[in-house]
């Protein structure tokens, strides 16, 4: 897919990975729909592409409430006449193990957030998608695809919509295609300062460091749109990411072992 000409809705835009794909795509010509819940940096980001002459519009929306997925879609058929693309990129984490979690209310809200949000979004867009044969994109993890440590929760949600994801492409496999980002650790996002802790809260301002290998926003984002651009089903950041089910498969022990390792080394500063 070209992006230019294409309308493109960006869930979870007001920062890290959507604002920067909002950013790029729009620098190729995309037209782009930027959704979340902060409204301000929505307004800023928009701003920035608008007054370099590209073309975005802002909408605040929670994804989890479906009426406001119906209204992101809405205001984009009667603004553009068309969705060519709808990136799924909104998401919240944790970091706890699950023995020590107090308030066990937090994992709905993930799964509300990661799952049940993407999947109000699909079912509005889908029809339009259809007709422009557009494309759906999942900013998707390492985690959709095996478990990880301390994020028991995040796994879960990220598995259900890998699968369920799956499914939508072999029922519309003649009208639509389905790119799933499968990512590692990625800099210049807050999805780890504002993962779930093991009491049910946020954060809130903790910081946790990246190693060596994770992947710069900017990088991981020109990748993204490069699979768009090639019509790719799956794209691995880092490339490593791509032995995931090869190793799951014939070196569970040994992969289980290595990504346990590598939680180990994001500790918190």
């Amino acid at each position: 897919m070209n992006p230019k000409g294409k309308v493109f809705i960006i869930t979870g835009a007001s920062s890290g990975i959507g604002a920067e794909l909002a950013l790029q795509l729009s620098k190729k010509g995309a037209y782009v729909v930027c959704a979340a819940r902060t409204i301000e940096n929505l307004e800023s980001i928009c701003r920035k592409i608008n007054r370099d002459g590209n073309h975005s519009f802002a909408i605040q929306a929670d994804i989890t409430d479906k009426t406001q997925c119906d209204k992101i879609v809405k205001v984009a058929i009667e603004k553009y006449n068309k969705i060519d693309a709808l990136v799924l990129n909104a998401g919240i984490s944790m970091w706890a193990k699950f023995d020590e979690v107090e308030d066990i209310g937090f994992f709905k809200t993930i799964m509300e957030t990661n799952y049940m949000g993407s999947v109000y979004c699909v079912h509005s867009a889908l029809p339009f998608l259809k007709n422009s044969k557009g494309k759906i994109i999942s900013c998707s993890t390492a985690q959709a695809i095996m478990g990880f440590p301390n994020h028991s929760g995040y796994v879960a949600s990220k598995h259900a919509l890998h699968g369920f994801l799956s499914t939508i492409r072999m029922e519309n496999k003649s009208d639509i295609t389905i790119l799933e980002a499968v990512l590692g650790w990625i800099k210049g996002t807050n999805l780890r300062n504002n993962s779930f802790k093991y009491d049910g809260k946020k954060q809130s301002g903790s910081t946790r460091k990246h190693t060596k290998e994770a992947i710069p926003l900017s990088l991981c984002v020109r990748t993204i749109i490069t699979s768009i651009e090639k019509d790719l089903d799956t794209v691995y950041v880092p490339k490593k990411l791509s032995l995931i089910p090869f190793l799951k498969l014939f070196f569970r022990s040994f992969l289980e072992r290595k990504v346990t390792e590598a939680i180990d080394k994001n500790k918190l500063v």
